[in-house]
């Protein structure tokens, strides 16, 4: 049974950082390019960042390049979101799916963050 549960999120002041988690089950995550995606108040669930399986090659969006880090542990079957100087734009529930769970419609419940003052 596949299973993606993000943890981590909550509210902070802008400026600030989170350290988002995701521990998957049912599948082989280290033989998985895992992903970070956001869905913003009236906006369409958008990729952030991917790390791939093996070497660790990770990709960004724009919009976060150079204030997120995606990690990967995969003794523990977790990838992280390392958020640093969080902007009010970066308010989304953050979801974390793997290269083929995200092909088959899985989803976790997703973990919300909110930056504001």
């Amino acid at each position: 049974q596949v299973q993606l549960v993000e943890s981590g999120g909550g509210l902070v002041q802008p400026g600030g950082s989170l350290r988002l988690s995701c521990k998957v089950s049912g599948f082989t995550f280290s033989a998985s390019d895992m992903m970070w995606y956001r869905q913003s108040p009236g906006k369409e669930r958008e990729l952030v960042a991917d790390i791939s399986y093996g070497v660790g090659l990770t990709n960004y969006a724009d919009s976060v390049k150079g204030r997120f880090t995606i990690s990967r542990d995969n003794a523990k079957n977790t990838v992280y979101l390392q958020m640093n100087s969080l902007k009010s734009e970066d308010t989304g529930v953050y979801y974390c799916n793997s290269d083929w769970t995200v092909s088959a419609g899985y989803w976790g419940q997703g973990t919300q963050v909110t930056v504001s003052s």
